[in-house]
Parts: C-alpha cells; structure tokens; sequence
C-alpha cells in the first residue's frame, strides 16, 4: 500500500506553514544583533546572547519530534497541533520583542521565540515524509525551501521597505527604530496566518493507515528498537568527565562564562543517558528520555555520517547570522556607533543581502539543485552546495564594496538551499516511518548543537585573539565548509551502494 501521489496544490498546502515560520527565523538572524547593540550590549557578548536559539531548538526537537510521533488529536491529527501552538507562542514573541525595555527583556522573547519557532518546525520537516511517496521526497523538500527562501526574504526585507515609506530608521541610544518594530508586527501576523493555512488546507492520515503505508516498507523493519539495557554507564561517565573537563578549562583560561553552558550540557547529558540506562534494566524502556536517548545512541550509519556534515554546515551558518551586521557596519560602512545613522543603514543593507541569498535559495531549490541531483547525484550536488558557501564566506574579506556583497550572498544562497534540501532528502527514504519525527528532532540536534558551540566559544577567541574583529569570523565559516565538503565525500559511496 502506498501514498497517493501529490499534485501541485497538495506539496503547495503541507509546506505554506514554513513560508511565516521563516518569515518569523529572518526577522530573528538579521534583527537580533542590530537589537542587542540598540539596546546598549557590546560586540563580544553578542553570541553569549544568542545561545537561547540553539539551546531551546537543543531541547524542544527531539521532544517535541518523540511526541509527534505519539500524537493523535481527532481532527487536528498528528504533527498539526504542534504547528498551531508554535505559531501562537511565536506570534506573541514577535509582537512583544521590539517594545524590549532592557536587553534581559529582549533576550527573554528571543528565548520564547526560538522554542516556538522549533515547535512548529520540527514537525513540519517529518510531515513532509508523513504525506508524500518516497518517489516525492525530493519535490516536497525543494517546495519547502522555497517558502523557505520565499518567507527569508520577505522578513529580510521589511525593514528596509519600512524606511523606503518614510518609516523612522534611527532611534535614539537605548530604543528600537520604528522600521524593526513593524516588522516584527507584521512577521507575527504573517507567521500565524500562513500556518493555520496549513493546518485548515491538510489532512493527515490516520494511524491506522499511516501503519498500512509503513508495513508496505521495506524501511520499516530496518532498524530494530534499541536495547538501552545492554548498554555500559561507562559512555555516560565519559560525558560527564568531559563537561567537568570543559568548566575546569573555563576557569583555568577566565573564558566567557557561556563556555560553562557547553560543560553543563554535557555533564546534564551523561546524567540523562546513565538515567535512561538504569530505567530500562528495570524494565522502563518505553518512556520519553529513555527512548530519545536510544535512537539518538542508535542511529543509522547514514544518519550518523549527514549529521557530522550538519555540524559542520551550521555552525558556518551560525557565524554568519551573528557577525555579518557588525562586519558590514564596521569594515564597509565605517560605522561602530549602534545609534548612529551609517549603522542603521548598514544593518538595513545586510536585511537585504539576507534577502538576496534567500531569493537565490528559493530558485536554486527548484532548478539548480534537482538539475545538479539528476546528472551528479544527490550528494555530489550537496558537495557543489557546501563549496559555494565557503567561496561565499571567503570573499568578504576581497569584498570592500558593500555592493559587491551581492556577489557573496549569490554563492550563499545556493549554500543554504542545498542545506535546506539535500540532506533532508537523502535522509526521508531511509528512517521508518513510525519514527520519522524523532529521527527528524534527533537529526536537527546537528543544527543545534554547532549554534551552542559558537554562541560559548566564539566570543572567547574572538576576544582572545581578534578583539573588535569580527571579520575574522568569515574565516572560521569558510574553514568549516571545507572539512563538511571532506566529510560528505564519505556518504558518496553509501548512496552509490544503494542505488547498486
């Protein structure tokens, strides 16, 4: 038994939701920094701000993908309650994040704002392999890069749009311009709308027929449950030692004190996986830690292999969205003031550069991409993707003219729909479909994960050994590209033995 076969109108419905959640994520990366450093914060404590985005998507995905997999509410169904109260929340956050009296206020909305947006994104990555036959995978996936892309620059663009109709663009030291705040309005509407587009316009299937479609698979008996009993404490006591390994490098060297959030979160995961272990061998191995803390421990090989590439491409990412509003303020606008008109207008620019590498991602994701994928394959393509984003990040230090950035932000663009689609539609055909949403919350730890790293550490070697020089952070993004690109080179011959 297998899925009936999408039209146009039906990849359209599943994925419209993704166009406001990614309306709501372009408002975050091009908006946040511009926020802070409006509200008074300085350049080396900017990631430590940032560390609320990659660690509430660290702790709401897999939860949030284990339950969806569980979830059946009547008429809402599986994976579309999820989409609903995540719009919500999100909505709130972005109506309140611009009347941020104080940077704790701010920092606070840009938590609630980040796990809202992670509740309803994460299902939305599991029900386009809910709704769709294997043989539509890549199609769904490149639809939803579009409204990817489509809603990146919708939201990168607002601000500027705002000035361009005479909205105020400066405001004074400690405020909010007024081109930021209607933004962030109007990306609170637009990502509720076009969510509950998604959940009226969609039907899911039923358990029962979700359970016909998976007995058909050949997926589905591919990857037994895992025996957390059998299982040594040792690995998790090897956890542990490395988080207490990390506080101790902390305040031995007086890094950043967010270097202390990486220890704890591993010190917390050793706990997590000694706990889950001693739960299954007393026979508790069904509940929600013990079955995250299994499949993420058991994935499959390839799964293993896609998410180092993951880590590697989003912490390239990571560092971009952080850094670029500085770097182009600073080394191509001449402006350090965050009150000043010359900043203002920089950070209106990089709204648009953003705009520009969403654009080109939306129309990569359709024809470059499954042009590529159909002469080369899919992860020689993903190789060619990861390639352009490291001349991309490379090419802001040869780049002086801000206008030349267009040129970069083409390079990246096609970088980021390649992220976007071809590891998400490598990997679908290979998860069984009982376990699509953990496997999917599980898989984007990997985005996660990097983020926590870059929000701990890159402010210490910064300060270290670049101080007031964020353009060396381009470096870095470069250099993480090019070891993800060595890293897919080991995934070709797995897909080359499973077309064999």
């Amino acid at each position: 038994m297998d899925k009936p076969r999408q039209g146009f109108a039906g990849l359209w419905n599943i994925s419209f939701g993704f166009f406001g959640i990614q309306i709501g994520f372009a408002l975050q990366n091009a908006n946040m920094s511009r926020i802070f450093q409006s509200l008074g914060e300085d350049i080396e404590r900017l990631p430590g701000l940032w560390v609320a985005a990659p660690l509430t998507g660290l702790l709401v995905q897999p939860i949030v993908g284990h339950l969806s997999d569980r979830t059946w509410l009547g008429r809402l169904g599986r994976r579309r309650p999820y989409f609903l109260a995540g719009a919500i929340l999100a909505a709130i956050a972005l109506f309140a994040m611009p009347e941020s009296p104080a940077i704790w206020f701010a920092a606070a909305m840009l938590w609630l704002l980040d796990a809202s947006l992670n509740i309803s994104m994460e299902p939305f990555r599991a029900f386009v392999g809910d709704m769709l036959r294997k043989d539509q995978h890549s199609a769904g996936y490149a639809v939803q890069t579009a409204f990817i892309g489509a809603g990146a620059v919708v939201g990168s663009l607002f601000p500027a749009a705002m000035e361009a109709m005479g909205v105020a663009n400066v405001a004074p030291p400690g405020q909010i311009p007024d081109t930021v705040k209607y933004a962030f309005w109007f990306g609170g509407a637009a990502l509720f709308l076009s969510v509950l587009w998604t959940i009226v316009t969609t039907h899911e299937y039923d358990p029962a027929t979700m359970a016909a479609f998976a007995a058909s698979s050949p997926v589905a008996a591919a990857l037994p449950a895992q025996d957390l009993a059998a299982r040594s404490y040792g690995t998790g006591l090897v956890w542990i030692a490395a988080g207490i390994a990390v506080a101790a490098i902390q305040q031995h060297f007086a890094l950043l004190r967010e270097v202390l959030l990486l220890g704890a979160l591993l010190i917390a995961y050793g706990l997590a996986s000694i706990a889950a272990i001693a739960m299954a061998r007393r026979g508790h191995s069904t509940n929600m830690l013990a079955s995250i803390i299994g499949d993420f421990a058991g994935m499959p090989l390839l799964m293993k292999r896609l998410a180092l590439v993951q880590f590697f491409s989003w912490s390239a990412l990571f560092i971009m969205w952080i850094n670029t509003t500085p770097i182009v303020a600073q080394y191509h606008y001449g402006a350090l003031d965050a009150a000043s008109a010359d900043y203002q207008a920089a950070a209106n620019w990089v709204g648009q550069l953003f705009a520009i590498y969403n654009g080109v991602a939306a129309v990569a994701a359709l024809t470059l991409l499954p042009w590529l994928s159909r002469r080369l394959g899919q992860a020689p393509t993903h190789m060619i993707g990861l390639g352009c984003g490291a001349i991309g990040f490379a090419s802001f230090f040869m780049l002086r003219d801000p206008a030349l950035l267009i040129v970069s932000e083409i390079f990246i663009g096609i970088f980021w729909a390649s992220v976007l689609a071809m590891p998400y539609a490598i990997l679908a055909s290979s998860l069984p479909q009982a376990k699509l949403g953990i496997y999917m919350g599980l898989f984007n730890v990997f985005i996660v994960i990097p983020q926590l790293l870059v929000a701990a550490l890159m402010g210490s070697v910064m300060k270290a050994f670049f101080p007031g020089e964020p353009i060396h952070t381009m470096a870095f993004a470069a250099i993480t590209l090019l070891v993800a690109i060595a890293a897919m080179a080991r995934i070709v011959p797995m897909l080359a033995r499973q077309r064999g």
